[in-house]
């Protein structure tokens, strides 16, 4: 039985209550019949507040837990969950699973990670840092963002507010082969969003913090100034003609063409064949500057773990080198159907990092494009993971000479995923780390942009 804890007080249970309600639903599923079972075991809580123009719109508290439980019997999987945590609320959900169980089909791939794959060792990994924040702090907080976005520019009229979040969480997760493993984790975040106004013109734009260490946070004043320099900024947009040009991906939505690459290459997408880059291992996908590597022991890490959501222990590695594909992401299961190994990835991806062999400035990123289209908001949902084709609304600015000219609005961006991870010129300096993925802004050398 191994176990990662930091004890706090500020939880509901105790991190050994939640061990203990673990074992107890092990135990029960062995005695209903379960060959083997698993269990998640979870309880956090979080404040959340925000100020709208000057004064206070809303404070919430929350407390949450819950059990998920999964049973084997057999190949045969039943699964169920709960959010109560009294004895027969758990006895109950346990039958629940098994008799889920007993009416689905044998899947061959079913089944617990091997015991051999299990995380053995747990290194602290620096995710817990609970935030002593009383709510009157918060609004202060909030109160001088979202005043630092109205001095950012007096043509800020209006504003849809700042927000200051805490979240804290602890788990357990525990299967029949003796694994027992969690940890508290915390997540806090501040951002603003704000409107500006000039003539005929009305524009909206936002930034954000999200950091393990509150500490860590940028501070609320910056945020502020930065959600109200970059509205501002957005005044006067116009269309612009179709035309074939680079586009520059700014850094905060560029970790998302990331994230189309991380969905062709799961499991999930894979054995269902539901993927652009089918067989992709040993390919070149991206050009050979480009590096990306999963860095799950990273500390403060925001996708940090020492085990994946099956009890796998993760390993940091390679999966893109020199632009070529070199693993995918795949769970227990998504592995068995394809005849692999596991990576771990049973939940995601762990802090996914695109690097470049030589990031470049931004303002060296506008001179190189020379031309084109930097894209600073994606809108709608047009991208096909089947054959790559990628068409989504934006709004950014006209580039020329190497210098932003103007705001541009009302656009489409479109070409084919693989082209454009194919066709990455550059990379920034200039990432940011909201999530499980970071890389700096990203030069696509062409793409259609169209207009009105």
């Amino acid at each position: 039985m191994n176990e990662i804890t930091k004890a706090s007080p500020r939880f509901s249970y105790p991190f050994s209550s939640l061990q203990t309600i673990a074992q107890d639903v092990l135990n029960q599923a062995r005695k209903g019949g379960a060959t083997a079972c698993e269990t998640d075991i979870s309880d956090g809580f979080g404040q959340n507040v925000t100020v709208r123009k000057g004064t206070v719109e809303t404070i919430e508290y929350n407390r949450d837990k819950g059990l998920a439980v999964t049973v084997y019997v057999g190949q045969k999987r039943g699964q169920a969950s709960t959010s109560d945590f009294s004895p027969t609320a758990i006895r109950d959900t346990v039958a629940a699973a098994l008799s889920i169980a007993g009416h689905t089909a044998a899947d061959e791939c079913a089944g617990l990670a091997e015991a051999d794959l299990l995380a053995r060792e747990f290194p602290d990994l620096d995710l817990y840092f609970p935030w002593d924040l009383p709510v009157e702090h918060a609004i202060e907080l909030a109160k001088t963002c979202e005043a630092a976005a109205f001095e950012a520019d007096m043509r800020i009229t209006n504003s849809e507010g700042a927000n200051v979040s805490l979240n804290e969480s602890q788990f357990v997760y525990a299967n029949s082969f003796g694994f027992m493993g969690g940890y508290p984790a915390s997540r806090h975040s501040i951002s603003c969003a704000v409107i500006a106004s000039h003539d005929e013109s009305m524009q909206r734009d936002y930034w954000y913090s999200v950091a393990r260490d509150a500490a860590d946070l940028e501070q609320a004043e910056s945020i502020g100034k930065k959600a109200g320099s970059r509205t501002a900024a957005r005044l006067g947009a116009r269309k612009v003609a179709t035309c074939e040009i680079p586009v520059l991906f700014e850094a905060p939505i560029a970790s998302g063409l990331m994230g189309h690459f991380v969905s062709a290459v799961s499991g999930g997408s894979l054995y269902r064949k539901s993927s652009f880059l089918l067989d992709s291992i040993g390919r070149q996908i991206f050009p050979p500057h480009i590096q990306i590597r999963e860095l799950p022991h990273l500390k403060k890490g925001l996708a940090s773990g020492a085990f994946d959501n099956e009890g796998v222990a993760t390993r940091e590695r390679k999966v893109v080198e020199n632009g070529v594909v070199q693993g995918y992401f795949l769970s227990i299961y998504s592995a068995r159907k394809l005849g692999l190994r596991t990576t771990a990835n049973a939940g995601g991806n762990h802090n996914l990092i695109l690097d470049n062999d030589d990031g470049m400035e931004f303002s060296a990123l506008l001179k190189k494009m020379g031309r084109g289209v930097l894209v600073t908001e994606l809108l709608g949902q047009g991208v096909n993971p089947v054959t790559g084709d990628y068409s989504r609304g934006a709004a950014g600015f006209w580039i020329e000479g190497g210098e932003i000219r103007h705001a541009v609005e009302e656009i489409t961006i479109a070409g084919n995923l693989k082209d454009m991870l194919l066709g990455i010129s550059a990379v920034g300096n200039d990432g940011v780390a909201r999530g499980s993925k970071k890389c700096g802004s990203l030069l696509i050398d062409r793409m259609v942009v169209a207009g009105g």
